[in-house]
């Protein structure tokens, strides 16, 4: 699978007529430090604060502009204390990777894919090696900047 268009909106928000269809609803899974990283604002000195910030807006991108699309971000090293920062739900889960990072996102990308194969899975990550780990299971991926300009509403 190729890198999407960053142009094109990955994610076209299926319509659900009942709450039964919600496991087919799109999947974005987020490389946490990639994603923290990929701006120059000081998270170094504070990583779990970081962490925290990126999880209170996703949360509040999942309540709005984001609630047809379920969200998996991946906590990992000192960024792992801030799971605590929202309450996960079905949709919005947040796991502490034990080691690598990178591992825990295709677990969980090939997790979701064996659950339902039909997937539309896209994980947000400028890390080119875990790019080619996760596009031949069947994911699409998009940069940082990306999920950064839904986040700001641009």
């Amino acid at each position: 699978m190729t890198t999407p268009d960053p142009t094109t909106p990955v994610f076209q928000p299926p319509v659900f007529d009942s709450p039964e269809q919600s496991g087919s609803r799109p999947l974005m899974v987020v490389d946490a430090a990639n994603v923290i990283g990929s701006r120059p604002d000081g998270w170094w000195r504070d990583r779990a604060g970081a962490a925290r910030r990126l999880l209170t807006t996703l949360a509040e991108y999942h309540q709005g502009p984001g609630a047809a699309t379920a969200i998996t971000v991946i906590l990992e090293g000192a960024a792992r204390p801030a799971a605590d920062a929202v309450t996960p739900t079905t949709n919005f889960q947040i796991v502490q990777a034990p080691h690598s990072g990178d591992d825990a996102i295709v677990e969980a990308v090939a997790a979701a894919f064996a659950e339902i194969p039909t997937r539309e899975i896209t994980v947000v990550t400028a890390d080119r090696g875990l790019r080619a780990r996760v596009e031949p299971l069947g994911a699409a991926t998009t940069g940082p900047n990306w999920l950064h300009s839904r986040l700001e509403g641009e």
